[in-house]
């Protein structure tokens, strides 16, 4: 665990690659193209969607947070529903405080749009994400697994 000082803040233009980096360790089955495109479409639509990045130094990101507003959300009571999207603190700077700031900016910012209510997930066996989350409030609501057959 590394013990230093970080800055949480909104995601800026020059942290793109950045960006780029940390989200292709959380999601590293997904191709270049795909999370260049899904952060292309979320920083065109900052009105449902935000970024969160926790500086360690200048211009070195340590981690980050996308949140987003959804009409539903499983469980949920509202419409207007803000959702942990995705959540990352490399591994070095973990237990720090660096997540459970993320969380909190994100949850301040979906309270100003006027949600009610903050949801998240975690992958079934994932349980450092279960955990986490439960250390921050959230509650266990149901569990899913999802399946598919391809039709020939």
């Amino acid at each position: 665990m590394t013990h230093q000082n970080f800055i949480v803040r909104p995601l800026q233009e020059n942290d793109i690659d950045e960006w780029f980096r940390l989200r292709k360790l959380l999601w590293d089955a997904t191709s270049d193209d795909e999370h260049k495109a899904e952060m292309m479409d979320i920083y065109e639509h900052t009105e449902t969607q935000f970024v969160l990045v926790a500086e360690a130094s200048a211009g070195k990101l340590c981690g980050f947070l996308e949140a987003s507003i959804r009409p539903f959300v499983e469980d949920c009571h509202s419409d207007h529903v803000g959702y942990l999207e995705g959540w990352f603190v490399e591994t070095n700077y973990r237990r720090s405080g660096i997540g459970r700031n993320l969380v909190r900016e994100a949850e301040k910012w979906a309270r100003r749009r006027g949600a009610s209510e903050m949801a998240s997930d975690a992958e079934i066996g994932n349980e450092m994400s279960l955990q986490a989350h439960l250390k921050l409030g959230y509650e266990e609501t149901s569990r899913l697994i999802h399946l598919r057959k391809e039709l020939k």
